[in-house]
């Protein structure tokens, strides 16, 4: 099954509140899924399990969310539930949010 926090990934983005107070921060990773529909913008990671970013499901909202409980589903669903988009390049969390 594909990694959903790659190393480039965990040594690129911020540590948790390193982007705090920006004015246009960077996202650094986009996960999706194909069963929900969710997309989650990564733009800080606490370097072994937290993210904080954009999460866009019922509602659109920036928070925190779990990359171990991402790839525990999947695990546990037997197929990738959680994707990485492995395309992503990082841009400025205005370039990736729904209108």
């Amino acid at each position: 099954m594909q990694q959903l926090m790659t190393e480039e990934i965990a040594k690129t983005a911020p540590r948790l509140y390193g982007q705090d107070g920006a004015e246009d921060p960077t996202v650094y990773a986009h996960y999706f899924s194909c069963v929900n529909g969710w997309d989650w913008w990564l733009l800080e990671f606490d370097g072994t399990d937290e993210a904080f970013g954009l999460v866009e499901g019922y509602d659109d909202e920036l928070g925190y969310f779990s990359i171990k409980e991402m790839a525990e589903l999947n695990r546990q669903m037997g197929f990738a539930a959680v994707e990485r988009d492995e395309h992503f390049s990082p841009k400025p969390l205005s370039a990736v949010r729904r209108r």
